[in-house]
């Protein structure tokens, strides 16, 4: 009898495979990008949703509702469902989900609920994570594991987890940033900052309107902080022409902003980084520590990409800074390979209270 019953449950897992595709989410608070089992990351959208309030409905998710930030009328709302990595409007983000679930099931064949796996920060709550956890059932997910984002993107970047070797991360997304030091699949010393990309938009808007006396909408912010944000400076000083509406009189400005400008406006969120970084080193036990000398810090996400970082993070900790391949992607890319290889990654899971839940593996 129990040979028989064991043999059912292997076809029945057989059957599973073959109907259902598992998903790796990356929810950001900038992006949301989604790992198809098999295929590859096949959606990435900006976390940003708009939606009518006289009806309720959503009237448009991701680059869509983007385009309509800061140009809509006084019923359509865009909001971002997610605040500093977590779930701020827990209905909008259910919806949300369930939109991108759609757009995925229209490319692949599913005729079973996904399995799905979601990449969320360090040091977030109970409350948080059963929160993301309840979004994606509701969303459509059979059964949902989480897994701790640096832990998600030092995967991506190959490095040897699973390994007594100790790993350095440093991942600055848009809401949040996650410095963490890795070994024997678990995560040794970690903190986690709200200070990341959002938080350098709003420093640049701020500048702008105190420097300038001009009010600039995010969008501009951002693309400024895209097109001129640096470290160090260079030979050839870069500019732009921004927006925006003039403080004291109400009518429409531009006005010309250089390099010089975005850095002096993010330079104490870097400081910020920067210090949170020495403190955990300070934290790291020698051995791991001595490991992390030797092989480099990792830096990941999408403030692995403004000039210069690495190389202010390398003088200012004394320790070599490498910039991990397509750092935008690192933890979709991570979360893909823990859902291609569930079994062999089970001990980096979380569930809602913190512990290790390899039990929520079998389909």
């Amino acid at each position: 009898m129990v040979a028989l019953m064991s043999a059912f449950s292997r076809h029945l897992n057989k059957l599973f495979a073959l109907v259902t595709t598992d998903l790796a989410i990356d929810l950001g608070t900038a992006n949301t990008l989604v790992y198809v089992k098999g295929k590859g990351i096949v959606l990435n959208e900006p976390t940003i949703v708009a939606v009518n309030k006289k009806t309720g409905q959503l009237v448009a998710v991701g680059n869509d509702a983007k385009v309509m930030q800061g140009r809509t009328p006084a019923h359509i709302e865009v909001v971002r469902p997610l605040v500093d990595g977590v779930i701020s409007d827990f209905e909008v983000t259910e919806e949300m989900l369930s939109y991108l679930i759609g757009k995925v099931r229209a490319s692949v064949r599913m005729l079973v609920a996904p399995r799905m796996l979601i990449a969320v920060p360090t040091g977030i709550t109970n409350v948080e994570m059963r929160a993301a956890r309840d979004a994606a059932k509701n969303a459509g997910a059979r059964d949902v594991f989480l897994v701790e984002e640096p832990m998600a993107a030092a995967i991506g970047a190959k490095l040897p987890v699973g390994k007594a070797l100790g790993n350095m991360i440093i991942d600055i997304g848009g809401g949040t940033t996650d410095i963490a030091v890795i070994s024997l699949n678990g995560i040794v010393v970690a903190k986690n900052l709200r200070t990341a990309g959002d938080h350098l938009n709003a420093a640049i808007m701020s500048y702008i309107r105190d420097q300038f006396k001009v009010y600039v909408g995010e969008r501009t912010a951002e693309d400024a902080k895209i097109a001129l944000a640096s470290v160090t400076p260079g030979d050839n000083i870069k500019d732009m022409v921004v927006r925006g509406r003039d403080v004291m009189s109400g009518l429409p400005r531009e006005v010309i902003i250089t390099e010089n400008d975005i850095r002096d406006a993010i330079a104490g969120h870097l400081d910020t980084i920067v210090e949170a970084c020495r403190t955990v080193l300070e934290t790291t036990p020698p051995e791991v520590l001595a490991d992390v000398m030797q092989r480099g810090i990792f830096l990941s996400g999408g403030g692995a990409l403004i000039p210069g970082l690495s190389k202010v993070l390398e003088e200012a900790l004394r320790v070599s800074v490498i910039v991990v391949p397509d750092p935008l992607r690192a933890v979709v890319r991570g979360a893909g390979i823990i859902i291609e290889q569930l079994e062999q990654y089970e001990e980096v899971l979380i569930d809602n209270e913190g512990e290790l839940s390899p039990q929520l593996l079998r389909p």
